[in-house]
């Protein structure tokens, strides 16, 4: 673990914060996640910017990801190809969090 680690703001994101992201979003694109916080000038780590940035699932997402899986089970790189903007791990991560049963 790196030094820098443990200086990691966490918690809730202020509205200034929010205001940094979107600009750096805005000029560099979705990618290269781990340049974010850097580029932003955010005192985050990589994820939680990307976290962040996606926002929560909404609730039409999660009935198709019921759905599909229902129909998939746990094929999670499947799944996430209907959700754009989703990977198969932030599908994967939300249904072991928030609908396994």
């Amino acid at each position: 673990m790196s030094g820098n680690a443990s200086k990691l703001r966490k918690g809730a994101w202020g509205s200034d914060e929010d205001t940094l992201l979107r600009r750096c979003i805005e000029e560099y694109g979705e990618e290269k996640w781990h340049l974010v916080p850097q580029r932003a000038g955010l005192n985050r780590c990589r994820k939680s910017c990307r976290l962040r940035w996606r926002g929560e699932f909404g609730e039409d997402e999660v009935d198709l990801m019921i759905r599909l899986h229902r129909l998939l089970g746990n094929r999670w790189s499947l799944i996430a190809g209907r959700l754009p903007g989703r990977t198969a791990n932030d599908v994967k991560n939300f249904w072991n969090t928030n609908l396994q049963k």
